[in-house]
C-alpha cells in the first residue's frame, strides 16, 4: 500500500468536521482559569488537569518571569552537557524531599518521562505487568523497553497474581500502574499490589500524574495516601497539572536515579527543561507545602459537585473515593456524546469527550474535572447547563 494511503482513507474527522462535531483544537485566549475565553466567548472550565489552580496564581508567574529574566529563554543543551542548571538541581532536591525519597530526575514532558524511565529499568528478559487502563506513555515505554509485557484487568488483583504467578520467579518485574487513574478517576489498588509485588519479588511503579496535589497527605499522592511509601520503587509524575508548569520527573532511590539518568535515552538525548518551567514547579511546590488546605478544598469540591450532579439527574461513573476531583459523565453513544460536548461548549460549558478506544463503544463519557480555585456558585451555574444538556440530549 502506499506510504499516505492511509492519510487517504482517514476520513473519520472529515466527516466530523462536516457534521459539525469535531470536538478538539478550541482556541484559548486567556490563562488557563475556571472561567476562560475560549473562541470569543466565556466558558466555564470544566476540562482542565490544573487541578489546584496554580497556572494563575501571582506567586508562580512571578517565578517563572524572574527566571526568564535571569537564564534566558531557554537551555539549548541536555542535562548531560550544557543544560543542567541550579534550578533543574533544586527542583529534583526539593521533590524528593517532599515526596520523601533519596533522590529525582526530571524530564522534559510527562510523556517522556515514562519513556525514559521504563525504557532505561527495564530490558528483553525482564516482565511488565501493566494495567490495562495506564497511560498511552506507559504503553509506549514498554514498548521502547522490548520488555515482555503482560496486560492484566484494570485492579483486578486476582488477574494480576494469576499473570505474575506465570513469570519465572527470577525474572526481572515491575508492576507499573497509574496512581489516579485519568479517565476514571479511580485508584489503584496499592495495597495489594505491594503484597503481590513482595510475594512474587516484582518491584512497583506508580504514574501519580494525577494524584500529586490531589490525595496523599499535603497533596504527596498516592503512595502517601495508603501510607506506603517505603514500599513504592518509582513514582512518576508531571509538571503540567497540580505543580501548574511543563515536564516531568521521577523519585526513587539514589541508586535508581543515578542509573536512569546516565542509561535513558530519552533523557540523555534531549534539550533540559526550560528555566521558567522549572521556576514554576519550584514556586508551585513551595505553595503546595505552605497551604495544604488547597487539596483539603479541592476534595471538598469534588464531593460538593458529585452530589450536585447526582440530586439533579445526571448519570456519573461511581468511584470508591468521592474527593477525586476527577468527575466522568456517562453519555453513552459516540455521537450523542459529541453533539452534547458541542451544545454544552455553545451554552457556556467546556468539557472533555472521551470515545472508543478510551471507553467500550457503549460506555463514551464526558470527562469533567475540578481545580481547587472553583467557586460554588460557579459550579452550581455549570451543573444547572451540564443537566439541562445531557438530559435532555
Amino acid at each position: 500500500m502506499p506510504l499516505f494511503k492511509k492519510c487517504e482513507e482517514y476520513v473519520f474527522i472529515r466527516d466530523l468536521v462536516a457534521k459539525g462535531i469535531y470536538p478538539y483544537f478550541h482556541e484559548l485566549e486567556s490563562k488557563q482559569d475556571i472561567e476562560v475565553m475560549m473562541e470569543g466567548k466565556r466558558r466555564i472550565m470544566l476540562g482542565s488537569n490544573n487541578y489546584l489552580g496554580l497556572t494563575v496564581n501571582k506567586e508562580v508567574i512571578a517565578a517563572g518571569v524572574a527566571a526568564m529574566e535571569k537564564y534566558g529563554t531557554g537551555c539549548s543543551g541536555s542535562r548531560f552537557l550544557n543544560g543542567t542548571l541550579d534550578l533543574h538541581n533544586k527542583l529534583e532536591k526539593e521533590l524528593a524531599e517532599f515526596i520523601g525519597t533519596e533522590d529525582c530526575v526530571t524530564f522534559s514532558t510527562g510523556f517522556q518521562s515514562n519513556l525514559g524511565i521504563i525504557s532505561a529499568i527495564c530490558g528483553r528478559k525482564d516482565f511488565i505487568f501493566n494495567d490495562r487502563e495506564n497511560h498511552a506513555s506507559i504503553y509506549d515505554g514498554c514498548k521502547l523497553s522490548y520488555a515482555q509485557t503482560v496486560r492484566y484487568r484494570h485492579n483486578d488483583m486476582a488477574d494480576l497474581e494469576k499473570k505474575l504467578a506465570e513469570a519465572p520467579i527470577d525474572a526481572g518485574k515491575l508492576i507499573v500502574t497509574d496512581g489516579v487513574f485519568s479517565m476514571s478517576g479511580d485508584i489503584c489498588k496499592l495495597p495489594d499490589i505491594v503484597e503481590l509485588a513482595e510475594k512474587y519479588k516484582a518491584r512497583v511503579m506508580i504514574d501519580d500524574a494525577h494524584g500529586l496535589g490531589v490525595i496523599g497527605k499535603g497533596g504527596r499522592g498516592t503512595a502517601s495516601h495508603f501510607g506506603l511509601e517505603k514500599h513504592v520503587d518509582i513514582t512518576m509524575g508531571t509538571f503540567s497539572k497540580s505543580l501548574a508548569s511543563l515536564g516531568g520527573y521521577m523519585v526513587a532511590s539514589a541508586q535508581v536515579c543515578e542509573y536512569v539518568r546516565h542509561n535513558s535515552r530519552p533523557f540523555i538525548f534531549s534539550a533540559s527543561l526550560t528555566p521558567a518551567s522549572c521556576a514554576t514547579a519550584i514556586a508551585a511546590l513551595d505553595v503546595i507545602k505552605r497551604e495544604p488546605e488547597r487539596v483539603t478544598r479541592l476534595g471538598d469540591l469534588a464531593e460538593y459537585y458529585r452530589k450536585g450532579l447526582d440530586a439533579r439527574g445526571v448519570p456519573t461513573v461511581k468511584t470508591e473515593n468521592p474527593r477525586i476531583p476527577i468527575i466522568p459523565i456517562y453519555t453513552y453513544d459516540a455521537e450523542r456524546t459529541l453533539i452534547i460536548s458541542k451544545t454544552l461548549f455553545e451554552e457556556g460549558v467546556y468539557v472533555n469527550p472521551v470515545l472508543p478506544p478510551a471507553t467500550a463503544p457503549s460506555e463514551c463519557l464526558l470527562r469533567t474535572s475540578l481545580m481547587a480555585t472553583h467557586t460554588e456558585e460557579v459550579l452550581d451555574e455549570a451543573m444547572d447547563i451540564i443537566a439541562r444538556v445531557v438530559l435532555n440530549g
